[in-house]
């Protein structure tokens, strides 16, 4: 991978056996496994099947296939089937799978752009 500068993108992981309590910012790409306890801020974020954040999101693209018990703020969003999400989803661009629980409210963050994409039947609870 390169960024548009030329140069190597970076890109962390935070393994299934790690637990973060507190806060992550970072202009990397994110790979979570484990679970964190906090708000992250990011470029990219893909959420593991097994993870659990608790906490908000805020990323440029996030695909995510964990539990999710707070909002979530991206431009790309893509929620998989197996992922449980409990909070509010702010998005410009989203695809949710077939099979994905979503309890929150669905927010489109520009009027300019595509309307949501859902692929197959999933469960939608908002309030």
């Amino acid at each position: 991978m390169t960024d548009s500068m030329g140069g190597a993108s970076t890109f962390s992981v935070l393994g299934a056996d790690l637990v973060v309590k507190g806060d992550l910012t970072a202009q990397a790409d994110l790979h979570i496994d484990g679970r964190v306890e906090g708000d992250i801020t990011c470029a990219a974020l893909v959420q593991g099947e097994s993870s659990e954040i608790i906490g908000e999101i805020r990323a440029d693209q996030a695909r995510l296939a964990g539990v999710l018990r707070g909002s979530i703020t991206g431009g790309d969003v893509v929620i998989q089937r197996s992922a449980r999400i409990y909070g509010d989803v702010h998005y410009d661009t989203l695809t949710i799978e077939q099979g994905a629980v979503v309890e929150g409210r669905f927010a489109q963050r520009s009027a300019a752009q595509p309307p949501v994409q859902i692929e197959g039947e999933s469960r939608l609870v908002t309030t």
